[in-house]
């Protein structure tokens, strides 16, 4: 299935200590890092100026990057904030800080990560970041569904007043961690082509 009215205007892949803004390789970093330090200097060169940052879990502060990379020029920021809305996906929901404070808890039970124990406040975290207030939904699948992916954002642009909709793939393990962030509004642009399963394993493009 695909909308007319539903296009893929950008698009922001991390993988391998790799971030691809549009298809095109954007910044890679030392291969030798783990995934925290890839992400604070991901932070240090395309930001560097929101210190809640450093409070964030691993899942947060990758969503959070792609989201800065791929929103930067981007139009889109200028639309009321309920006109903007976020459909996201992963493997492991929030496991990855659920152990980390499931272990804390034999000792002092750390609030801080307590927060972080729901898979979608990643996109609480991108939505404060950028003020947007529009429907958002978090799936949980054994890979990117790609057919879910492009009718599920179709079908919110087409029946509610969003114009613009964040969705894509945001897996964090351990030091196993992909995003895959597109950037989905109900007109077409220069580098857009129609939302469609297919155009998303296309740009996804799985290693």
């Amino acid at each position: 299935m695909n909308s007319a009215s539903a296009y893929i205007t950008g698009s922001c892949i991390i993988r391998h200590n790799r971030i691809y803004l549009n298809g095109a390789l954007l910044w890679e970093a030392d291969q030798e890092l783990e995934l925290q330090e890839f992400l604070r200097a991901g932070y240090d060169r395309f930001s560097g100026q929101y210190p809640k940052f450093h409070k964030m879990d691993a899942l947060s502060k990758l969503g959070w990057l792609a989201a800065e990379v791929l929103l930067k020029d981007a139009g889109v920021k200028l639309l009321p904030p309920e006109k903007v809305g976020m459909v996201l996906s992963n493997r492991s929901a929030s496991l990855d800080t659920d152990l980390r404070y499931y272990s804390t808890v034999k000792d002092i039970a750390s609030p801080a990560l307590f927060v972080y124990t729901l898979a979608n406040i990643v996109m609480g975290e991108i939505c404060i970041r950028h003020g947007f207030k529009g429907e958002n939904t978090f799936f949980v699948s054994d890979t990117f569904d790609t057919e879910l992916m492009s009718t599920y954002p179709a079908q919110l642009l087409a029946v509610t007043p969003l114009q613009a909709c964040l969705c894509g793939w945001v897996e964090v393990m351990e030091q196993q961690y992909e995003v895959a962030l597109f950037l989905i509004e109900n007109k077409q642009s220069e580098m857009g082509q129609p939302l469609t399963g297919a155009a998303l394993s296309s740009l996804y493009q799985p290693e």
